[in-house]
């Protein structure tokens, strides 16, 4: 029997590049060394690092005035360097809250300066994304953040901000490489890794050049984006096997036609799943307006909530596991993040077809 893991994070690794792992656990290369064991400042860890920084530069077409940081701590961890970096004096900051994740960055803003949220969907549950001309947005905000995509609540953004002279960030942690991203548009990118790049233990951000070198008085050194841009991410010792595996993820996605061919095949995926929720007749149901439905994030309920937990044992019976929803929202979650087949997706659907007709 196939398994097909829906977790939201950590989350499924393409099998190719997990065999490919195994492969060269022991020995990279010839190197008589498994890449754990090896100096991140050696020639063999630095030419891994270099061709990863490399193919996502090429994967996302980086332009040239972008740094490209392989860093740790997290999306959490981003929550603060932001603020410490790109402030640049001024007071506040804007924020759009969406779900729970812009809640987080909104909570670590407001301990460095005032979080102007200046649209929020909390008024609906967090089920879409608030319409741009409703925005309350301050031109003279050191910077706007919003969350691309809510991995708990499964909204996702379709269309990219316009901010004008401000810099725009984005927490794209969930969807990072799902889709193409025109990143002259922000002056800052960030994404933990291990929802769809990698391992936990990475998170990559692209910033700006003319936003690195003006960070509050006072920032540790190691929040401080200039310390890592200055040594090429190497300044302390990285998370050096989760760099390898990205790598290895990176090369993947190029041998599959790259990020515009991987967002093909996420819509068919994500069409397949909610045409089966949609078809249901109301036995299930998804809580996110149709506009802003996440291809990454599906959440969905039970017309009949008593049938969850006999829903998630039959599920994990047929293989499908980790389908039961985030603890603040209930329901179920599936995450059909890049390396989950069109295959798993099919399977779950049948399932559910079948699920529903013995318990309609």
């Amino acid at each position: 029997m196939a398994i097909y893991n829906f977790s939201a994070g950590p989350a499924v690794l393409p099998r190719e590049v997990l065999t490919q792992a195994r492969e060269e656990l022991i020995d990279w290369h010839g190197s008589g060394m498994s890449v754990m064991e090896m100096s991140h400042r050696g020639k063999e860890f630095i030419s891994i690092a270099e061709t990863a920084e490399s193919d996502l530069r090429e994967l996302l077409a980086v332009p040239a005035n972008y740094k490209a940081l392989f860093l740790q701590g997290g999306a959490h961890l981003q929550f603060s360097m932001i603020p410490l970096n790109l402030l640049r004096g001024k007071q506040t900051a804007d924020y759009v809250n969406t779900g729970e994740w812009s809640k987080k960055a909104i909570g670590e803003a407001n301990k460095f300066c005032s979080a102007n949220v200046v649209a929020s969907s909390a008024d609906k549950g967090f089920s879409y994304v608030p319409a741009f001309d409703t925005w309350q947005c301050n031109k003279d905000a050191a910077y706007l953040h919003y969350t691309s995509n809510e991995t708990i609540g499964g909204v996702e953004f379709n269309w990219v901000p316009d901010t004008g002279d401000v810099p725009l960030v984005g927490d794209m942690s969930s969807h990072i490489l799902s889709r193409p991203v025109e990143v002259a548009k922000y002056g800052l990118i960030y994404a933990g890794a291990q929802k769809n790049i990698g391992p936990a233990g990475l998170t990559i951000v692209m910033v700006r050049d003319d936003l690195i070198g003006q960070a509050a008085p006072g920032t540790p050194t190691m929040l401080d984006y200039k310390t890592h841009a200055d040594s090429d991410s190497m300044y302390n010792t990285p998370p050096t096997f989760a760099i390898y595996m990205a790598g290895l993820v990176f090369q993947w996605l190029k041998q599959r036609g790259g990020v515009a061919a991987m967002e093909q095949t996420n819509i068919a995926k994500a069409g397949l799943l909610y045409g089966a929720i949609d078809a249901s007749s109301g036995f299930y149901n998804c809580p996110v307006a149709v506009s802003d439905r996440s291809r990454m994030n599906v959440p969905f309920t039970l017309q009949d909530s008593s049938l969850d937990g006999e829903f998630l044992k039959q599920a994990e019976e047929h293989g499908l596991l980790q389908l039961k929803g985030h603890r603040s929202v209930g329901g179920m979650r599936a995450s059909i993040y890049n390396a989950m087949p069109l295959e798993g997706v099919q399977a779950l659907v049948d399932f559910m077809q079948q699920f529903a007709r013995r318990h309609g």
